[in-house]
């Protein structure tokens, strides 16, 4: 077994066998799954409500009304989740990074450095064309978990760099 497949991934588990480094936030996956529940529950209770004549008596609140309401809560839930949705995926060609909005791919070939300043919500990629690609998946929030994945993202990228200066003292 290599020494990458030996690593530890941040959440305590060993690598895959594959070698690649998997990391999602968790915080504010708890966070919006329980909204998104809450959401939905809310809208469900005030949907109940909605019954008999409006306001000012011109109109009534039909069945319709009713699951537009619960329709309404499922799509702000939908919306609460889409802050679930980021994770960087890194092995020894590259790294993936998908954020709320946009993915992308880079080859390590492209990155310069791995960043967390201090006092940044979430980690970066700096790249080589003085772009900062964020990483929302490594947060400030998740503590120990983002360093650990901020350390071994620098770890591959460190092995990357090495394996390219090998290549060039061949030559």
């Amino acid at each position: 077994m290599s020494e990458r497949q030996e690593a530890v991934r941040p959440d305590g588990g060993p690598v895959d066998g594959t070698g690649v480094i998997r990391l999602r936030p968790r915080r504010i996956r708890l966070v919006c799954w329980t909204s998104a529940v809450v959401v939905v529950v809310l809208f469900a209770a005030i949907a109940t409500t909605l019954t008999g004549p409006t306001g000012n008596g011109y109109g009534t609140f039909q069945r319709g009304d009713q699951f537009a309401m619960i329709g309404l809560g499922v799509l702000f839930a939908l919306g609460a989740l889409l802050f679930t949705r980021p994770r960087v995926e890194a092995d020894a060609r590259g790294v993936r990074v998908r954020n709320i909005i946009g993915s992308y791919e880079l080859p390590w070939e492209v990155v310069r450095g791995v960043r967390f300043d201090r006092g940044a919500p979430w980690a970066a990629l700096e790249l080589y064309d003085d772009d900062l690609l964020p990483m929302v998946a490594l947060q400030a929030a998740d503590k120990q978990l983002a360093v650990d994945g901020v350390r071994a993202l620098r770890r591959l990228h460190q092995e990357h760099l090495a394996t390219l200066a090998e290549r060039a003292s061949r030559r």
